[in-house]
Protein backbone atom coordinates (compact mmCIF):
# COMPACT_ATOMS: atom_id res chain seq x y z
CA UNK A 1 0.00 0.00 0.00
CA UNK A 2 1.09 3.37 -0.63
CA UNK A 3 2.71 5.19 2.12
CA UNK A 4 0.12 7.55 4.35
CA UNK A 5 1.29 11.14 4.46
CA UNK A 6 -0.57 14.37 5.20
CA UNK A 7 -3.81 14.75 3.24
CA UNK A 8 -4.36 11.07 2.95
CA UNK A 9 -7.31 9.51 1.43
CA UNK A 10 -8.80 6.36 1.85
CA UNK A 11 -10.95 5.11 -1.30
CA UNK A 12 -13.60 2.77 -0.01
CA UNK A 13 -14.86 0.90 -3.23
CA UNK A 14 -17.93 -1.14 -2.55
CA UNK A 15 -18.28 -4.96 -4.75
CA UNK A 16 -21.55 -7.21 -5.00
CA UNK A 17 -21.13 -9.88 -7.91
CA UNK A 18 -18.90 -7.56 -10.34
CA UNK A 19 -15.48 -8.19 -10.21
CA UNK A 20 -15.09 -7.24 -13.44
CA UNK A 21 -16.35 -3.63 -12.95
CA UNK A 22 -14.45 -3.39 -9.81
CA UNK A 23 -11.36 -4.46 -11.61
CA UNK A 24 -11.77 -1.43 -14.16
CA UNK A 25 -12.65 0.98 -11.49
CA UNK A 26 -9.33 0.04 -9.35
CA UNK A 27 -7.18 0.53 -12.48
CA UNK A 28 -8.92 3.69 -13.48
CA UNK A 29 -8.09 4.91 -9.94
CA UNK A 30 -4.37 3.75 -10.36
CA UNK A 31 -3.92 5.09 -13.68
CA UNK A 32 -5.30 8.69 -12.40
CA UNK A 33 -2.15 10.21 -11.05
CA UNK A 34 -4.05 10.20 -7.72
CA UNK A 35 -1.10 9.83 -4.85
CA UNK A 36 -1.64 9.54 -1.12
CA UNK A 37 -4.29 7.27 -1.32
CA UNK A 38 -5.21 3.51 -0.31
CA UNK A 39 -7.80 1.78 -1.53
CA UNK A 40 -10.32 -0.45 0.64
CA UNK A 41 -12.34 -2.95 -0.75
CA UNK A 42 -15.80 -4.29 1.05
CA UNK A 43 -17.02 -7.17 -0.60
CA UNK A 44 -20.78 -7.73 -0.34
CA UNK A 45 -21.90 -11.76 -0.70
CA UNK A 46 -18.05 -12.67 -1.48
CA UNK A 47 -17.04 -14.99 -4.08
CA UNK A 48 -13.77 -16.90 -2.69
CA UNK A 49 -12.02 -17.43 -6.24
CA UNK A 50 -12.93 -14.13 -7.88
CA UNK A 51 -12.32 -11.96 -5.01
CA UNK A 52 -8.59 -14.17 -4.83
CA UNK A 53 -8.07 -13.55 -8.59
CA UNK A 54 -8.88 -9.39 -7.43
CA UNK A 55 -6.60 -9.46 -4.70
CA UNK A 56 -3.48 -11.04 -6.68
CA UNK A 57 -4.35 -8.10 -9.12
CA UNK A 58 -4.23 -5.79 -6.72
CA UNK A 59 -2.12 -6.01 -3.92
CA UNK A 60 -2.43 -2.91 -2.26
CA UNK A 61 -5.99 -3.59 -1.62
CA UNK A 62 -7.36 -3.37 1.95
CA UNK A 63 -10.61 -6.34 1.52
CA UNK A 64 -12.80 -6.89 3.82
CA UNK A 65 -15.54 -9.49 3.37
CA UNK A 66 -19.30 -9.89 3.88
CA UNK A 67 -20.80 -12.92 3.68
CA UNK A 68 -23.99 -11.90 2.45
CA UNK A 69 -25.01 -8.35 0.85
CA UNK A 70 -25.14 -5.87 3.12
CA UNK A 71 -26.43 -3.31 1.34
CA UNK A 72 -24.30 0.00 0.25
CA UNK A 73 -24.84 2.01 3.45
CA UNK A 74 -23.73 -1.02 5.60
CA UNK A 75 -20.57 -1.87 3.27
CA UNK A 76 -19.27 1.93 3.25
CA UNK A 77 -19.82 2.65 6.87
CA UNK A 78 -17.53 -0.92 7.86
CA UNK A 79 -14.71 1.15 5.49
CA UNK A 80 -15.58 4.33 6.99
CA UNK A 81 -15.12 3.13 10.33
CA UNK A 82 -11.85 1.81 9.66
CA UNK A 83 -10.66 5.10 7.61
CA UNK A 84 -11.34 7.14 11.29
CA UNK A 85 -9.64 4.13 12.95
CA UNK A 86 -6.27 4.63 10.67
CA UNK A 87 -6.41 8.56 10.73
CA UNK A 88 -7.15 9.43 7.06
CA UNK A 89 -7.51 12.93 7.06
CA UNK A 90 -10.12 12.29 4.10
CA UNK A 91 -12.90 9.59 2.61
CA UNK A 92 -13.74 9.12 -0.60
CA UNK A 93 -16.46 6.88 -1.14
CA UNK A 94 -17.00 5.45 -4.93
CA UNK A 95 -19.37 2.87 -6.83
CA UNK A 96 -17.50 0.44 -8.30
CA UNK A 97 -19.38 0.59 -11.59
CA UNK A 98 -17.49 3.86 -12.10
CA UNK A 99 -14.04 4.80 -14.05
CA UNK A 100 -12.12 7.78 -12.91
CA UNK A 101 -10.70 10.76 -15.25
CA UNK A 102 -6.83 11.57 -14.40
CA UNK A 103 -6.23 13.68 -11.81
CA UNK A 104 -9.69 13.58 -10.52
CA UNK A 105 -8.59 13.71 -6.99
CA UNK A 106 -6.63 16.80 -6.62
CA UNK A 107 -9.21 19.44 -7.46
CA UNK A 108 -11.74 17.75 -4.71
CA UNK A 109 -8.99 18.11 -2.02
CA UNK A 110 -7.88 21.53 -2.92
CA UNK A 111 -11.58 22.52 -2.74
CA UNK A 112 -12.30 21.02 0.70
CA UNK A 113 -9.32 22.30 2.39
CA UNK A 114 -9.91 26.16 0.92
CA UNK A 115 -13.33 26.41 2.20
CA UNK A 116 -13.43 25.17 6.35
CA UNK A 117 -16.87 25.53 5.58
CA UNK A 118 -17.21 22.64 3.11
CA UNK A 119 -18.05 19.41 4.64
CA UNK A 120 -17.91 17.12 1.52
CA UNK A 121 -17.84 17.35 -2.21
CA UNK A 122 -18.53 15.95 -5.36
CA UNK A 123 -17.23 15.47 -9.13
CA UNK A 124 -19.14 15.64 -11.99
CA UNK A 125 -20.41 12.23 -12.67
CA UNK A 126 -20.78 11.39 -16.52
CA UNK A 127 -22.51 8.88 -18.48
CA UNK A 128 -19.93 6.28 -19.37
CA UNK A 129 -21.72 5.75 -22.74
CA UNK A 130 -22.37 9.27 -23.76
CA UNK A 131 -19.24 11.35 -22.10
CA UNK A 132 -21.04 14.35 -22.86
CA UNK A 133 -23.69 14.10 -20.98
CA UNK A 134 -24.15 14.43 -17.40
CA UNK A 135 -25.37 11.88 -14.96
CA UNK A 136 -24.77 13.96 -12.16
CA UNK A 137 -23.60 17.07 -10.92
CA UNK A 138 -25.44 17.44 -7.53
CA UNK A 139 -28.69 18.43 -6.94
CA UNK A 140 -31.09 20.41 -4.92
CA UNK A 141 -34.28 19.70 -2.57
CA UNK A 142 -37.92 20.13 -3.34
CA UNK A 143 -38.76 21.03 0.15
CA UNK A 144 -42.79 21.02 -0.58
CA UNK A 145 -43.05 18.29 -2.09
CA UNK A 146 -39.61 16.37 0.07
CA UNK A 147 -38.24 15.33 -3.33
CA UNK A 148 -34.56 15.51 -4.32
CA UNK A 149 -33.52 16.64 -7.73
CA UNK A 150 -30.62 15.58 -9.57
CA UNK A 151 -28.85 18.02 -11.89
CA UNK A 152 -27.89 17.25 -15.23
CA UNK A 153 -26.40 20.47 -16.33
CA UNK A 154 -24.14 23.17 -14.96
CA UNK A 155 -24.65 26.75 -14.49
CA UNK A 156 -22.88 29.79 -12.43
CA UNK A 157 -24.19 28.12 -8.91
CA UNK A 158 -23.36 25.05 -9.88
CA UNK A 159 -20.41 25.16 -7.81
CA UNK A 160 -22.77 24.35 -4.30
CA UNK A 161 -25.30 22.08 -4.20
CA UNK A 162 -28.09 20.85 -1.62
CA UNK A 163 -27.35 17.50 -1.49
CA UNK A 164 -24.45 15.36 -3.66
CA UNK A 165 -24.19 11.83 -4.82
CA UNK A 166 -22.91 8.59 -3.02
CA UNK A 167 -21.97 7.41 -6.47
CA UNK A 168 -18.84 9.39 -5.54
CA UNK A 169 -18.02 11.84 -2.09
CA UNK A 170 -15.32 13.13 -0.94
CA UNK A 171 -15.82 13.81 2.76
CA UNK A 172 -13.57 15.13 5.30
CA UNK A 173 -12.84 12.57 8.16
CA UNK A 174 -13.63 15.22 10.63
CA UNK A 175 -16.63 15.84 9.29
CA UNK A 176 -17.90 11.95 9.16
CA UNK A 177 -16.97 12.23 13.09
CA UNK A 178 -19.17 15.41 13.91
CA UNK A 179 -22.10 14.19 11.19
CA UNK A 180 -21.96 10.23 11.86
CA UNK A 181 -21.51 7.80 9.33
CA UNK A 182 -24.22 6.48 6.62
CA UNK A 183 -27.67 5.73 8.01
CA UNK A 184 -27.98 2.05 7.80
CA UNK A 185 -31.51 2.17 7.69
CA UNK A 186 -30.95 3.06 4.15
CA UNK A 187 -30.30 -0.33 2.50
CA UNK A 188 -29.47 1.87 -0.54
CA UNK A 189 -30.83 4.98 -2.19
CA UNK A 190 -31.96 8.61 -0.55
CA UNK A 191 -28.70 7.49 2.23
CA UNK A 192 -26.76 9.83 0.30
CA UNK A 193 -29.42 12.81 0.47
CA UNK A 194 -29.81 11.95 3.79
CA UNK A 195 -26.30 12.45 4.77
CA UNK A 196 -26.41 15.58 2.33
CA UNK A 197 -28.47 16.74 4.96
CA UNK A 198 -27.29 15.74 7.88
CA UNK A 199 -24.18 17.82 6.64
CA UNK A 200 -26.24 20.42 6.29
CA UNK A 201 -27.88 20.19 9.87
CA UNK A 202 -24.75 20.82 11.26
CA UNK A 203 -23.81 23.65 9.18
CA UNK A 204 -21.71 22.49 6.35
CA UNK A 205 -21.95 23.43 2.90
CA UNK A 206 -21.64 21.06 0.07
CA UNK A 207 -19.99 21.62 -3.25
CA UNK A 208 -19.22 20.35 -6.60
CA UNK A 209 -16.15 20.23 -8.45
CA UNK A 210 -16.10 20.73 -11.65
CA UNK A 211 -12.09 19.85 -12.85
CA UNK A 212 -13.07 16.51 -11.21
CA UNK A 213 -14.41 14.04 -14.13
CA UNK A 214 -15.67 10.65 -13.18
CA UNK A 215 -17.60 8.31 -15.47
CA UNK A 216 -21.11 6.28 -14.26
CA UNK A 217 -21.69 2.70 -16.47
CA UNK A 218 -25.23 2.73 -14.95
CA UNK A 219 -27.01 0.78 -12.18
CA UNK A 220 -25.86 -2.56 -12.74
CA UNK A 221 -26.17 -4.05 -9.05
CA UNK A 222 -29.84 -4.28 -8.93
CA UNK A 223 -30.58 -4.60 -12.96
CA UNK A 224 -32.44 -7.60 -14.88
CA UNK A 225 -33.82 -7.71 -18.07
CA UNK A 226 -37.56 -9.98 -17.45
CA UNK A 227 -40.80 -9.83 -18.59
CA UNK A 228 -40.99 -7.41 -15.49
CA UNK A 229 -38.39 -5.00 -17.40
CA UNK A 230 -34.88 -3.64 -17.09
CA UNK A 231 -35.27 -2.53 -13.21
CA UNK A 232 -35.29 -5.28 -10.73
CA UNK A 233 -38.41 -5.23 -8.53
CA UNK A 234 -36.22 -4.50 -5.20
CA UNK A 235 -35.45 -0.89 -6.95
CA UNK A 236 -39.05 -0.13 -6.72
CA UNK A 237 -39.05 -0.99 -3.15
CA UNK A 238 -36.13 0.38 -1.63
CA UNK A 239 -37.29 3.75 -4.17
CA UNK A 240 -40.48 3.71 -1.81
CA UNK A 241 -39.68 2.46 1.03
CA UNK A 242 -36.57 4.85 1.55
CA UNK A 243 -38.24 7.97 0.12
CA UNK A 244 -41.10 7.66 2.96
CA UNK A 245 -38.76 7.10 5.54
CA UNK A 246 -36.55 10.49 4.09
CA UNK A 247 -39.38 12.52 4.46
CA UNK A 248 -40.22 11.55 8.05
CA UNK A 249 -36.65 12.02 9.25
CA UNK A 250 -36.97 15.02 8.39
CA UNK A 251 -40.12 16.19 8.95
CA UNK A 252 -38.80 19.36 10.22
CA UNK A 253 -37.63 20.71 6.49
CA UNK A 254 -40.71 19.27 4.44
CA UNK A 255 -44.37 20.38 4.24
CA UNK A 256 -46.40 17.75 5.23
CA UNK A 257 -48.95 18.37 3.21
CA UNK A 258 -46.99 18.25 0.12
CA UNK A 259 -45.08 15.23 0.70
CA UNK A 260 -48.65 13.75 1.38
CA UNK A 261 -49.65 14.32 -2.04
CA UNK A 262 -46.50 13.38 -3.20
CA UNK A 263 -46.12 10.27 -2.00
CA UNK A 264 -49.81 8.78 -2.84
CA UNK A 265 -48.96 10.20 -6.35
CA UNK A 266 -46.20 8.26 -6.74
CA UNK A 267 -47.11 5.10 -5.17
CA UNK A 268 -50.64 5.60 -7.65
CA UNK A 269 -48.86 5.52 -10.48
CA UNK A 270 -46.70 2.77 -10.06
CA UNK A 271 -50.13 0.74 -9.26
CA UNK A 272 -51.34 1.67 -12.36
CA UNK A 273 -48.79 1.22 -14.63
CA UNK A 274 -47.54 -1.75 -13.15
CA UNK A 275 -51.16 -3.18 -13.40
CA UNK A 276 -51.74 -2.54 -16.74
CA UNK A 277 -48.08 -3.64 -17.72
CA UNK A 278 -48.90 -7.00 -15.86
CA UNK A 279 -45.83 -6.73 -13.66
CA UNK A 280 -47.12 -8.11 -10.36
CA UNK A 281 -43.60 -8.72 -8.28
CA UNK A 282 -43.59 -5.20 -8.83
CA UNK A 283 -46.23 -4.20 -7.98
CA UNK A 284 -46.24 -6.20 -5.02
CA UNK A 285 -42.55 -4.40 -4.08
CA UNK A 286 -44.53 -1.20 -4.34
CA UNK A 287 -47.09 -2.23 -1.91
CA UNK A 288 -44.48 -3.63 0.86
CA UNK A 289 -42.21 -0.48 0.17
CA UNK A 290 -45.31 1.80 1.10
CA UNK A 291 -45.78 -0.07 4.03
CA UNK A 292 -42.47 -0.53 5.43
CA UNK A 293 -41.61 3.21 5.15
CA UNK A 294 -44.95 3.52 6.54
CA UNK A 295 -43.97 1.67 9.38
CA UNK A 296 -40.40 2.72 9.25
CA UNK A 297 -39.58 4.04 13.19
CA UNK A 298 -37.04 6.76 12.62
CA UNK A 299 -34.09 6.87 15.16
Amino acid sequence: MKKKTIDSVAIIVVNWKQYELTKKCINSIHQSNSINFNLILVDNEYHTDSLNKLANDFKDLKIFKNVSNLGFSVANNIGINYAIGNKYDFILLLNNDTEVKKGFLKPMIDRLKQDNHLGAVQPIIMKFNQRKKIWNAGGYLNYFFGLPYTNRKLNSKSNEVTWISGCCILIKTSVVKKVGLLDENFFAYFEDVDWSMRMQNQGYKLGLVDKSIVFHHGSKSLSNSTHEGVVSPIIHYLNIKNHIYLNKKHKNKFNLFGVIIFQFSKVFTYVVYFTIRLRFKKLRMVYEGFVDGINKKVN
